[in-house]
Order: C-alpha cells, then sequence, then structure tokens
C-alpha cells in the first residue's frame, strides 16, 4: 500500500527544492507586516511554499476551493504567518475574511495582534499599501456591508459562528455571506473541528453532537463559493488516525514540528526539578530562582521580568493556595531562606545561593525584595472561565514593561491560547499522575503541552553577533545567561510521574529523549605559557550588511546571455513503426541575439509589474543607491547591457510581435529575480577589531548534546576514549601538546580535521619554525 504524499512533498517533487527556495517574498507579504517581528527562516518558507502552490498549476487540477493545513509548532508564529498570507490574498482579489477559534481568550489576543496598533504584539505596518494604493483592517460582524477597498475581518468562536449562521440574529453572519462573494476562512486550533472526522475518541453524545455539528457548518460554508479559501492551523494533528491521515495530508503545505523548532533554538530548554516539599516551600524555590534570574537580566542591562505560574487541580486549591502564599511571603524570615539553602543540592540552586554570597546580598536584603516584588498587588489569579477582559489583557501583556505582575494562579485557563514569553518557572501543586499500564495520562500530556506553550524562548542578545530570539549557550552551560534560556517545572517528588511526563515531553519533542553533558577542559601545560598569559586574540563582530557598497545587478548576470524559444506553430504527423527522420520535423530556426532594451521600457515595464519581485521599494532594498525605477530599466549597471538570445523561425524572429517581447522580458526578469535573491548577504563583518585576552575569551566549557537527535553520530562522543570512538576518528589528544583542550566531542568533520593536522604537524612545525611552547587551538 503506497502512503499517502503530502501537499508539501508534492511540491517539492514537481517544482524542486532549489525552486521553492530561491522564491522572493512579494512586498505585500515583507512590507505590510510589522517591521520589529523579523521573518524567521521557517517563516520564510512557509510562505515560499504557499506562493509556489498558489502560483503553480503544477497538478493539473481546476484550482477550487483551495483547503490548507499548516502545522506548526506552539511559539512560531503561526498569527504572523497568517496576517502575512490575509496581505497576499488581498493582493489577489480577496477581501473579506473569516477568523475562528474554540477558545475567546484566543479570539481576544487575534483581535488585539490584528487591530490595536498600541499593542506590543500588532502584527501589520503602520500603514498598508499595494503599489500606491493604501487600505486599513476593519473588523466587522458581517460581510454584507463589508468595505470593498478594505480587509474585512469577521472574529468569532466556532461555537459562535455555528449558533449564528443557524439561528440567525440581525446582523449576524448569514449562509449568503459565503454564497454571494469569496470568502478567506482562517481557523485556529483546527484540531478542535474534526469531531466528524476522528474515530475512537471518548466523547459525550452530547458533545459529539456538537462537534459534529461545528464540523458540517465549516463545510458547507467552506464550499458555498468555489473561489472560497480555507486555511487551518494547528499545532497538535493526530496522524496515526487513519481518517485525519486521509483528509489532512494531501492537504498538508507545510510541517514544523516542536522537536523541530526546539532543535533550532527557538525555544527555552526544559529543565524538571522535583523536590520531596510541601507546595509553599517549592514555591518559595521558585521565587527565589525567578528573582536570581531577575539580577541575571539586570546585571547584564536587560529589562526582562521572569513570571512565575502556580499551577492547581481545581479552583478550591488554587484560592486556598493563594492566601497561603501571600501568608507565606508576609512572613517570611531568614530562618526559611537559610533552612532552603541548607538542603539545597540542584546546581542550579546552589549557583543561586553562591551567586547571593558573592554581590553581598543577605538574606535579610532578599526578603525585603521578594516582599516587594510578590506583594498581593503582583499577583494575579486567573481560575475562572468567565474571567473579566481585563485580566485577559494583563495575563497577554505580562512582557510589557508597564505590566508588574510577577505571578499567574491557574487550574485549567491557561492551558490553550497563551503567549507569554517571560515564562520561566512553572510550580505543580499537586501531586497526581494519571498514567496507567504504560500509556501517558491526558492529564500528563496536557501538563506536557502546558510546559511546550510555556518553553517560548525570551529574545535577549548581549552581543551583536548573536541570535536575538535563539538559544546562545547549549555549548556554554556554565555561563550564567543560560539559566536565562532554561523553564523550570517544579514538581513533587514523584520518580513515576516525572518518568512518564519526561516521555510525554520527548513525544510532542520540547525534549530530547537522551542528552550528554560534556566538559572540556585547557591542559594545564597551556596555562602555564606565554601565550595564555599574556596572549591577545583581535576579534571583529558580525554587523547587518545594508547594502551601501551595491551600485547595480552582479556582472555575471549582466554578462551571461538569456536565452527565450518561440513556439513556432509547426507539427508533423508521422506513421507508427514508419522510420522518420529521428522523429524530427524539419524546422528552420534561427536565433538572434537582442539587447533587452530594445523591446523598448513600456515593454519592460509591464513584464516587471507582473512580476512581485520589480515592486520598487522591494528594488530599494535590494539596491539602496536605486533612485527609480527608469533607471533600473535603462541604466548599464541594470538591465540595458543585459542580452537575450531570441530562437525561431526566422521571419518571426526578425520581426518579434508585441507579445513575443513581452514573453520573453518577462522571462528574463524571471531570472534576474532568481540571480538577485540567490546572492541575498544579511550581515558582513565588522572593520574594527576589538582587542582581547586569549585568558579571557578560551575557557574550560560544558557542552549540552542530544545524542538522539544528532545527525552526525560522532558528536558528543571523546576522540580521546578509544572505547567511544572509532578507530577513523580516534586520536589521543592528551599526548599532542599543540591542542588545547584535554579533549574533542565535536562532529567528524571537526575529529577528521584534528587528525589531519596531527599527521601534517611535523612539516607545518619546520615550515612555520613553530616553538613548542606555542600552542594552537581547534
Amino acid at each position: 500500500m503506497n502512503e499517502t504524499k503530502t501537499l508539501h512533498q508534492i511540491l517539492i517533487e514537481e517544482l524542486g527544492k532549489r525552486t521553492i527556495d530561491k522564491t522572493e517574498l512579494p512586498a505585500v507579504i515583507t512590507g505590510n507586516l510589522n517591521p520589529s517581528f523579523k521573518l524567521r527562516p521557517y517563516q520564510e518558507r512557509t510562505f515560499q511554499f504557499f506562493l509556489n502552490y498558489w502560483q503553480e498549476d503544477f497538478d493539473g487540477k481546476p484550482r477550487q476551493n483551495h483547503q490548507l493545513l499548516f502545522h506548526m509548532a506552539t511559539g512560531s508564529g503561526k498569527t504572523l504567518i497568517m496576517a502575512g498570507l490575509m496581505q497576499y490574498l488581498y493582493a489577489r482579489g480577496y477581501r473579506n475574511f473569516l477568523f475562528f477559534v474554540n477558545s475567546t481568550n484566543i479570539i481576544d489576543k487575534t483581535r488585539d495582534n490584528f487591530l490595536n496598533p498600541l499593542s506590543g504584539k500588532y502584527l501589520f505596518a503602520p500603514q498598508l499599501s499595494i503599489g500606491d494604493r493604501h487600505f486599513t483592517v476593519r473588523k466587522v460582524d458581517n460581510f454584507q456591508s463589508s468595505n470593498g477597498d478594505d480587509l474585512n475581518i469577521v472574529f468569532s468562536t466556532i461555537q459562535g459562528l455555528h449558533m449564528s449562521l443557524n439561528v440567525p440574529r440581525e446582523n449576524s453572519l448569514t449562509y449568503d455571506d459565503f454564497e454571494n462573494q469569496k470568502i478567506v476562512l482562517i481557523s485556529d486550533e483546527a484540531h478542535h473541528i474534526n469531531a466528524s472526522t476522528k474515530k475512537g475518541e471518548k466523547l459525550t453524545q452530547d458533545d459529539l453532537f456538537e462537534s459534529v455539528s461545528w464540523e458540517n457548518t465549516v463545510q458547507r460554508i467552506f464550499m458555498a463559493n468555489p473561489e472560497n479559501v480555507l486555511l487551518e492551523f494547528t499545532a497538535t494533528v493526530d496522524f496515526s488516525d487513519q481518517n485525519l491521515e486521509a483528509k489532512y495530508k494531501p492537504k498538508l503545505i507545510f510541517d514544523y514540528t516542536l522537536k523541530e523548532f526546539r532543535k533550532d533554538g527557538y525555544s527555552k530548554e526544559v529543565k524538571v526539578l522535583q523536590a520531596d516539599l510541601p507546595p509553599l516551600d517549592r514555591a518559595l524555590q521558585a521565587i527565589l530562582l525567578s528573582q536570581y534570574r531577575r539580577k541575571i537580566f539586570e546585571k547584564n542591562k536587560l529589562a526582562v521580568k521572569p513570571v512565575i505560574l502556580f499551577k492547581s487541580k481545581t479552583i478550591k486549591e488554587s484560592e486556598d493556595f493563594f492566601e497561603d502564599f501571600k501568608t507565606g511571603i508576609a512572613s517570611l524570615t531568614g530562618k526559611t531562606l537559610a533552612d532552603i539553602q541548607a538542603r539545597s543540592k540542584d546546581d542550579m540552586l546552589t549557583a543561586m545561593f553562591a551567586y547571593y554570597v558573592n554581590t553581598g546580598i543577605t538574606l535579610d536584603n532578599l526578603i525585603t525584595e521578594l516582599k516587594a516584588d510578590f506583594s498581593e498587588d503582583k499577583l494575579i489569579v486567573v481560575n475562572s472561565k468567565q474571567e473579566s477582559e481585563a485580566k485577559q489583557l494583563i495575563v497577554n501583556s505580562l512582557e510589557a514593561a508597564n505590566n508588574e505582575y510577577r505571578a499567574v494562579f491557574a487550574v485549567e485557563k491557561l492551558n490553550e491560547g497563551w503567549d507569554v514569553l517571560n515564562l520561566f518557572d512553572i510550580v505543580r501543586l499537586y501531586n497526581t499522575r494519571d498514567s496507567k499500564a504504560g500509556f501517558i495520562g491526558k492529564t500528563t500530556m496536557s501538563e506536557a503541552q502546558l510546559i511546550g506553550r510555556g518553553a517560548r524562548y525570551c529574545p535577549f542578545r548581549l552581543l551583536p553577533e548573536q541570535p536575538f530570539d535563539q538559544r546562545k549557550y547549549d555549548q556554554d552551560l556554565d555561563n550564567e545567561m543560560r539559566i536565562c534560556e532554561e523553564l523550570v517545572y517544579h514538581s513533587a517528588y514523584n520518580p513515576k510521574y516525572i518518568q512518564e511526563l519526561n516521555t510525554a515531553l520527548h513525544e510532542i519533542g520540547i525534549k530530547p529523549k537522551e542528552t550528554r553533558q560534556r566538559t572540556i577542559k585547557l591542559k594545564d601545560s597551556f596555562k602555564q605559557t606565554k601565550l595564555y598569559k599574556a596572549g591577545h586574540l583581535f576579534l571583529n563582530s558580525q554587523q547587518k550588511y545594508d547594502r551601501h557598497d551595491i551600485f547595480g545587478l552582479d556582472s555575471t548576470l549582466i554578462q551571461r546571455t538569456y536565452a527565450f524559444k518561440l513556439h513556432t506553430g509547426q507539427s508533423q504527423a508521422s506513421v507508427v513503426f514508419e522510420e522518420t527522420n529521428g522523429g524530427k520535423a524539419n524546422i528552420d530556426r534561427k536565433s538572434k541575439d537582442y539587447n533587452l532594451t530594445d523591446f523598448g521600457v513600456s515593454v519592460i515595464r509591464k513584464a516587471m509589474q507582473r512580476i512581485d519581485f520589480y515592486q520598487f521599494d522591494n528594488l530599494k532594498r535590494q539596491f539602496p543607491k536605486l533612485k527609480s525605477a527608469q533607471e533600473f530599466m535603462t541604466s548599464e549597471g541594470y538591465l540595458a547591457l543585459i542580452k537575450v538570445e531570441i530562437s525561431g523561425q526566422p521571419d518571426r524572429v526578425n520581426s518579434l510581435l508585441s507579445e513575443d517581447k513581452l514573453q520573453a522580458a518577462t522571462k528574463v526578469l524571471m531570472e534576474v529575480a532568481d540571480g538577485i535573491a540567490s546572492n541575498k548577504l544579511e550581515y558582513e563583518g565588522a572593520k574594527k577589531f576589538e582587542t582581547y585576552m586569549i585568558k579571557d575569551k578560551i575557557t574550560d566549557k560544558t557542552l549540552n548534546f542530544s545524542l538522539d537527535e544528532s545527525d552526525d553520530k560522532q558528536s558528543g562522543k571523546s576522540m580521546s576514549n578509544a572505547n567511544e570512538t572509532p578507530e577513523q576518528y580516534h586520536l589521543d589528544l592528551s599526548k599532542r601538546d599543540w591542542f588545547v583542550f584535554d579533549d574533542c566531542y565535536g562532529t567528524s568533520e571537526e575529529k577528521l580535521l584534528i587528525k589531519f593536522i596531527d599527521k601534517r604537524y611535523d612539516d607545518l612545525k619546520k615550515k612555520f619554525i613553530m616553538d613548542p611552547k606555542n600552542w594552537t587551538t581547534c
């Protein structure tokens, strides 16, 4: 039985990965998104796959009722993708959009992201435009009176959508809205509308009837007009369910799992800290770590306020603990903290108390800080599903500078649709487990998913060359900033539960199955050398490449000759089995070279208008010195010297039709655009080099390896230990004076390079007259 291919796989097979990767994003997407949110590589790839799907008739089928699934990890920026797709589809003539989801909380958050320019998470540019035409994004209740010039959005829960369509009210949506005009339906958390597709899940009869009705309603409005589009987004699709696999695999256009998200460095690393302590004492451990983390941020001039989530099993338990917590903070004493310090064995807690001692922060000082930072006015309770809109805004803006809340007390309210970045600690206040017979329980899995949502990376950088929104210290675990890249899940001591939780975390992809920490140390003999004690390194930083030195097209794009074949219109018939002239018709063809400018400026301009890449704001980004589109078309530094070889029948080649010129110019300009895009350089090295002491930059390091996920089997294995490493990679580095570290745990390529240097060392030593006391790092 052949496995069903995803749409993603089909696109790669039909178009080629290189073609898709070279697709330039149109200005209607890049120029209309909030410039504060730089697109990540996987987000760019998402748009590239969509653009190729939308623009190419690759399957030869009529393009009606486009239904696409975006399966993307929690925290990967699905809403930003929605915003970009809305802009693109608006440019393709769509004006009306329906956003629906199962949760009111997500509706409120998304409405704010799409409509409120004052929100820190507003997704659109300050001014939206296509060419010289401006438009706005508007919230509407229905599409009967929507503005044909603007981008109109109806926001609805799936429950509310079902009710308004089947029990019509004044000014609400009706089925006619979807029949009389083309609509883009955007379904967030789309796994909630698959009850009739999924089989075997235990639902009550009422729940099943209600869910099936939702799915049928969505399907009915989607199919009401052949030009309607349904874009579904979710982080949770169970492809092990045959019915869901059959429904969604052919529609899966992009798949970016939580495992890939973490491996790419866009999440915090998850640590589970279990302690045989009562809930309040575990809570105190959490606030001490949170305050320590805040101080590390402040020490490095970063204004980040870490937040803690205290999670209870029931509303009553949450309310009771909230009162206990307030009392515990108010009555906090030095002895309480001293007791915690005395029994602390975990490395994080040990480092935390060492920091407090080394910086002269006494326990009494710490108590004063904690009482102020965790006072009642900085605590918020969101237990009920009917919490006020004001509380929703608070918990969805915890990163804001004017939001001083440090701790959130909740039960289930924040299990879905909560995307806070500065959550660093989750304290589980109960000690039950529901996994049985080797199967992960529903509660344990929901806790793992909560951890996955909380593990979104809190972005920062200390150096210009560091990535802003990715982990920086996987290979430097001893760095004090490492704790600012970790989410700590505080649990009661319950080894069975922790084992089950770790299995669930591995299953969803937020935690690797097998990790190993390795420490590399500088050899003592190297530390005694003058090079180590007094030597210097000269390092430059990475800076954004502003293309200031680009004055035109790359010479390789100008000097090549582009080719375009005219269709001859001739045909030839032959008899089966009869010998012919190699099956080739005797068609007289001729080739002739033209300058692109021979076609005329009006033809070139029309060809440029066909290709989004040539919108002037995008050309200006590529060529900052460019003054006008006219200059681009007529200057020798751009298109004026480009040649195209036209081949076809002699009379047609010598006297090109207007349509021939336009088709040839369009083909050439598409190839030129591909060439410009492939030469894109985002960063360059600064010309200024700073001086550093070698002893400050080359140090002992603790490295972290995910052994079950590495593409290289040698990664994380000792090069010196013959029991770990095959002979082809093995070398006892303890006996190699020229290598400054005691071992190497790198990839197979790194180990082979070291062996190559070792093999050539004597020759290199003679050539460069190397003093045995000089050392090299690798």
